[in-house]
């Protein structure tokens, strides 16, 4: 539907009212449900969201350093811009709408805003002469419980769906069919059509490869998805997860993204190119090379939380090392080169937790780096197992020493500007510090008595 025939949809509608929502820095989504009288005057005129959403963390606790925000603000309403492309009806629950917003350029705000920074990485790609083909595949586990068993349990120790090691299993799929089944329906009735859902290996986690399409609608997909998956969950008494790594005994969550570059037209695949050496076009090597160069010094915009670099260990099905190769598994990027039409660049670094907008700016913004610098991709090609390479680029271990490195780099600021980047590194400095402070369940057990 095009903005006006969204607009009669909404007059028309017998829902008074139409939830809006802002992606956080974490990739939250962050909403209010308002009438839609107010949400048609909001077309018109101004409406705001208050700016607390990127001047706190992901359990609401408000950063003792931002310059975009805080208490010496007041933490004011700004000025926001409805996407009205985003529209969408949840099939679960009675069809009621529900939009996603930026906060308007005007605002200061909005210099730090994940959705909007990917639509200025986009609009980047566009000016080159570039069109994005993108699209995010999730693992996640799922698990017999409730927000209050949660808190119960303080977290600990939660009831998978299902037991045992069964990836691609039918019978594990069909044990829960109701809700594997309401999974295909309402996230197709939802607008995020799915190419595959199937049981991965790992008590009750699934794995769903979400159809690809131009990156800011990719990344809306993938926002939306991760909450839409968690909202029909809660209906199943289910609670669905996307963290890292749960378990130190199974294997992590990724979020790894699909890549391509093409034509203005569209109709022709600018990573492939019958003549070059297996397929590979010039652009696609200088994309390539693009991404490694980045990888190391970006890296807390694909992993960023503590709990990330728990997934990004060896023999995980996760990379540990800036490395590309062909259908490799243990590398960071994998080339995927099928035909003309499907060749593309997986990144394997994302975990499920990571923030869509964010890794995918990261992603395209290096790719094109490359290109622009007519980078060379000199790095060899990884055979066989990555992991056990003797002399190897590795990866940061941890967050902080992955956001060390952010900050005392001067790239990260030229791909995402200075305020962005400056005020993302405090959010993880921020992030490592509540970590730091913490007494963990693990130290207690290791320490308490014997000590």
């Amino acid at each position: 539907m095009n903005n006006d025939d969204i607009i009669k949809e909404i007059k028309n509608s017998h829902h008074n009212f139409i939830t809006i929502a802002i992606a956080d820095i974490d990739g939250i989504l962050r909403g209010k449900t308002i009438s839609g009288k107010k949400l048609l005057n909001a077309l018109e005129n101004r409406a705001g969201f208050c700016d607390v959403i990127f001047g706190w963390d992901s359990h609401d606790k408000a950063y003792e350093e931002s310059d975009v925000t805080g208490w010496h603000t007041g933490y004011p309403d700004s000025a926001i811009a409805i996407d009205l492309g985003s529209f969408r009806k949840t099939p679960w629950n009675d069809n009621h709408p529900i939009v996603l917003a930026d906060f308007s350029p005007s605002e200061p705000i909005s210099s730090v805003c994940p959705r909007t920074l990917l639509k200025r990485v986009s609009q980047k790609a566009s000016e080159m002469g570039f069109s994005t083909e993108y699209a995010c595949e999730f693992e996640w586990y799922n698990f017999h419980e409730s927000p209050q068993s949660l808190k119960q349990k303080q977290g600990i120790d939660p009831e998978p769906i299902t037991p045992g090691m069964f990836g691609y299993s039918v019978l594990r799929a069909s044990q829960k069919s109701d809700f594997y089944n309401d999974l295909l329906k309402q996230l197709s009735g939802f607008g995020i059509p799915l190419e595959v859902l199937h049981l991965e290996t790992g008590d009750g986690v699934y794995e769903a490869a979400i159809e690809h399409t131009d990156i800011l609608e990719a990344a809306d997909r993938s926002v939306l998805f991760k909450n839409a998956v968690k909202e029909i969950a809660s209906r199943h008494e289910i609670t669905a997860s996307f963290m890292a790594k749960w378990s130190t005994d199974l294997p992590g969550s990724s979020g790894h993204i699909h890549q391509s570059l093409w034509n203005e037209e569209r109709s022709k695949n600018l990573f492939y190119d019958a003549a070059g050496d297996k397929s590979m076009s010039r652009i696609l090597k200088q994309f390539i090379a693009g991404q490694l160069y980045c990888l190391p010094v970006i890296l807390p915009m694909y992993a960023p939380t503590v709990n990330s670099y728990k997934r990004l260990v060896e023999g995980s099905w996760a990379p540990t090392s800036v490395s590309w190769g062909f259908d490799n598994r243990t590398t960071a990027l994998r080339v995927i080169r099928t035909d003309e039409e499907s060749m593309r660049l997986e990144a394997r670094v994302p975990g499920a937790d990571a923030n869509p907008y964010l890794s995918m700016a990261a992603a395209l913004a290096s790719g094109l780096f490359g290109i622009e610098h007519e980078l060379t991709l000199d790095l060899p090609v990884t055979k066989g197992n990555e992991y056990k390479k003797g002399s190897r680029n590795l990866l940061p271990a941890s967050l902080k020493e992955a956001t060390d490195r952010m900050k005392v780099s001067e790239l990260p600021g030229s791909l995402f500007g200075e305020t962005f980047t400056e005020h993302f590194i405090k959010t993880r400095e921020w992030e490592w510090k509540q970590f730091s402070e913490s007494v963990t369940d693990w130290e207690k057990k290791r320490y308490l008595e014997i000590i």
